[in-house]
C-alpha cells in the first residue's frame, strides 16, 4: 500500500513521497492502521493516550509509554528503551486506536513491563542510526558466509541492528534444532556487538520479507494479516482445486492462508448438494456424479458405458433423487436433445464403439511394421548378393577374354573353364570356336 503521494509522476518515473515508507499518512508502512480519528476535532480537555504503537524494521511492532507526555505523531522518529543500550523506532499510531490494538493483541496497557519512551531522536542519533542500516546488507552476507563454512543447517532469512548498534538480532529458519553456540562467538567476534538468535517461521519470514504474490497484490502478511491459521489441504478439495502444489503453495512454501478465506462459503453451499455415491436411476441408463462447480449450482452426470457429461441444475437433480426415493424413474435426465442422444447411445450401445479405446489396439499394428521392416531388410539384403555375384562374374569374364590362348597351349595349361561355361551360357548349345593356326 502507498499514500496518496506516492503515485505523483515527474514524467519519467513515480517521484514517491520521499519518507521511504515513514510518511505522515501511515499508509507506506507494513501492517499499517488507518486512524480515523486523525481529522476529528478532540474537545479541550482531551489527555491523550500515554500509550503508542512504535515500529522497527519489517513488520515488528511494540507500544511503548510516552511517560514524558511528549508531543507525537504518526512519523516521528523516538528513542525507546531496550534490554542493553537503546533503540530507533518510528511512531506508527497514537491516540484512542491504540487501546483497540492492544486489546487485538492481548497487552496489558498498567503492566509494569512495558518499556518507556526516552525522548526524539536528534540528528546524531538518526546518523548513527543511518549508518548501521547501511551496514546490514554486508553483513547479512558476512553471516550467511560463516553459517555455510560451518555446515549449519539453517537458512538465515534476515537481520536488524538496534539503534546503537550495540546488539544484532538475525532471523533464521531451520527444520530442527540447531547448536549455533560456537556461532554466536564467531559473530560476537566478527562484528563486536551482542548477538541474538531468533528462529521464525516460514510464514514470519515471508512477512518479513514481504512480496508480490500470484493474485497480483503485496503478501497478506506483509500488509494486514497478524494470526496464521492452519492450513490443510482439506480445504483445497472443498473448493473443489485441483491438487497442484506449485498452484496452491505460497512464497513461503507452505500452503496459501487465502485458502481459508472462502472456506465457510463452500462448506455451505456443498450441504445442499447431493453426495458422490448418490446415482440417478433412468429408464436410459445409471448416471453417477462427475464434476461439480459450486458457485452456479451445477452437476454433470454420465451414464453407464458413456463418455458424455450432461450438465443438470441443481433442482432438477433433487427433484430425480426424490422420485426415485418414491419409485419412479424418468425417461432421461434431461429434456434436452442432448439429453436423448444420449440416450439413443445409450440403447444402441456396440461392442465395437469401445473398441478403439482399447489400450492394446496399437500391437497389432506394431507387430505387422517389424514384420514388414524385416522382409524388406531379407530383400534387400538378397538383391545386395545377387548384384555383388553379377559384378564378379563380370569381372572374371573380362579376364578371361584377355588371355592369350596360345600362351595357354604352349605351356601345356588347361583352358579356363569358367570363360568356358560364360560362353556356353551367352551361347547356348554352340561349341566354342578354335583356336587360330599361326
Amino acid at each position: 500500500m502507498g499514500c496518496s503521494s506516492c503515485g505523483n509522476n515527474n514524467g519519467t518515473h513515480s517521484a514517491g513521497c520521499g519518507q521511504n515508507g515513514d510518511c505522515s499518512t501511515g499508509s507506506c508502512n507494513k501492517l499499517n492502521v488507518y486512524n480515523w480519528l486523525s481529522d476529528m476535532i478532540l474537545p479541550e480537555d482531551y489527555v491523550p493516550f500515554n500509550i503508542v504503537e512504535v515500529r522497527f524494521k519489517g513488520s515488528k511492532k511494540l507500544f511503548f509509554r510516552n511517560a514524558e507526555g511528549l508531543d507525537l505523531f504518526t512519523g516521528d522518529k523516538v528513542v525507546v528503551e531496550s534490554d542493553y543500550g537503546y533503540d530507533v523506532g518510528t511512531i506508527s499510531l497514537s491516540g484512542e486506536l491504540v487501546k483497540l490494538q492492544l486489546k487485538k493483541y492481548g497487552v496489558d496497557e498498567n503492566s509494569s513491563e512495558m518499556r518507556k519512551i526516552l525522548r526524539l531522536a536528534n540528528e546524531a542519533e538518526l546518523k548513527k542510526y543511518q549508518d548501521f542500516k547501511d551496514k546490514e546488507a554486508s553483513t547479512l552476507e558476512s553471516a550467511r558466509t560463516i553459517a555455510m563454512r560451518m555446515n549449519l543447517q539453517m537458512k538465515i532469512s534476515d537481520m536488524e541492528f538496534q539503534g546503537d548498534g550495540k546488539k544484532v538480532t538475525f532471523y533464521y529458519t531451520s527444520e530442527g534444532r540447531v547448536d549455533f553456540r560456537e556461532l554466536i562467538k564467531r559473530y560476537a567476534s566478527e562484528f563486536r556487538a551482542r548477538i541474538e538468535m531468533r528462529q521464525v517461521s516460514y510464514r514470519e519470514e515471508a512477512s518479513r520479507l514481504g512480496g508480490i504474490g500470484s493474485c497480483g497484490r503485496e503478501l497478506c502478511c506483509s500488509t494486514w494479516l497478524t494470526d496464521y491459521k492452519v492450513v490443510s489441504m482439506s480445504a483445497a478439495k472443498v473448493q473443489n482445486l485441483s491438487i497442484n502444489m506449485l498452484k496452491l503453495s505460497g512464497q513461503c512454501g507452505r500452503l496459501k492462508c487465502c485458502l481459508n478465506y472462502e472456506l465457510e462459503l463452500y462448506s455451505e453451499a456443498l450441504q445442499e448438494f447431493p453426495s458422490d455415491d448418490v446415482k440417478l436411476k433412468t429408464e436410459a441408463g445409471i448416471a453417477s456424479l462427475r464434476k461439480v462447480d459450486i458457485l452456479k449450482g451445477s452437476l454433470w452426470y454420465c451414464y453407464e458405458k458413456s463418455f458424455d457429461w450432461i450438465p443438470l441444475n441443481l433442482d432438477r437433480v433433487h427433484e430425480i433423487i426424490a422420485m426415485n426415493k418414491k419409485g419412479k424413474i424418468p425417461a432421461t435426465l434431461s429434456d434436452t436433445a442432448k439429453g436423448a442422444e444420449i440416450l439413443n447411445k445409450t440403447i444402441e450401445f456396440k461392442d465395437d464403439l469401445l473398441e478403439e479405446t482399447d489400450l492394446n489396439r496399437m500391437d497389432k499394428k506394431d507387430e505387422e511394421r517389424r514384420r514388414n521392416r524385416n522382409k524388406n531388410r531379407n530383400r534387400g539384403g538378397r538383391n545386395r548378393n545377387r548384384n555383388q555375384k553379377r559384378s564378379a562374374n563380370k569381372k572374371g569374364q573380362g579376364q578371361g577374354e584377355n588371355k592369350n590362348p596360345n600362351a595357354q597351349k604352349k605351356d601345356g595349361a588347361k583352358p579356363n573353364n569358367q570363360s568356358a561355361n560364360r560362353g556356353r551360357r551367352k551361347g547356348g548349345n554352340r561349341k566354342p570356336r578354335p583356336p587360330k593356326k599361326d
